[in-house]
């Protein structure tokens, strides 16, 4: 049970001594709900809220998937929706692919609905932009976690969600056609995927 070769390096590569101890505190009310969930050996679905569901929340939805995989987390199911549905936004598509994410698109139009493979036996990602209340996401027993300001903003309430946590992050959005687009968006990936590597590297499954 393993992640492709390039994600495994890839992952191999961060450092999670790069958290700042306030970052950690954010992120402890996730540790604390995935380790309450399975001490209860319930499932643990988590819904990845932003926007447009269209780039931090769609990141996000895709390292918690491939965290709780490389951790050997079961029972882990992983989502995203938006305050709007709008798109994934190609280069959020690109950024995973570069880190050795198969994708591949399954359908066309202003929407279109992607496969994201991070393991060959593991089920893969479907990734398209939809609200968070959408028919694919979760109606209940579920953590909301808001990573944009506007959406946590906008949804002070998530309904059927046991918890809300926000755990922001920069928008890589503010760079897209400069020059710096790939770095940042790599950046803003590298950064989700620590974070969420330590998030999953504190859960005891004993």
């Amino acid at each position: 049970m393993s992640l492709f070769k390039s994600i495994e390096e890839f992952i191999s590569t961060l450092d999670v001594n790069s958290i700042s101890e306030e970052r950690k505190e954010i992120l402890q009310p996730l540790v604390d709900y995935i380790q309450q969930k399975i001490a209860h050996k319930n499932d643990i679905r988590i819904n990845f809220i932003c926007t447009h569901n269209s780039r931090r929340s769609h990141l996000s939805q895709v390292w918690a998937q491939t965290m709780a995989y490389h951790f050997g987390i079961k029972q882990v199911f992983c989502y995203s929706g938006g305050t709007e549905a709008t798109a994934l936004f190609p280069m959020a598509a690109q950024t995973l692919q570069n880190t050795g994410f198969e994708i591949a698109r399954l359908s066309e139009g202003t929407n279109p609905v992607y496969s994201i493979k991070y393991a060959e036996n593991a089920h893969p990602i479907i990734g398209f932009s939809k609200k968070m209340d959408d028919e694919f996401n979760p109606k209940s027993e579920f953590a909301a976690i808001m990573t944009c300001d506007s959406a946590n903003e906008a949804c002070p309430i998530v309904p059927g969600a046991e918890q809300r946590i926000p755990i922001m992050f920069k928008d890589p959005k503010a760079f897209d056609n400069t020059p710096q687009q790939a770095e940042k968006y790599s950046e803003r990936s590298t950064q989700i995927a620590t974070e969420l590597f330590y998030v999953f590297s504190k859960i005891q499954t004993n």
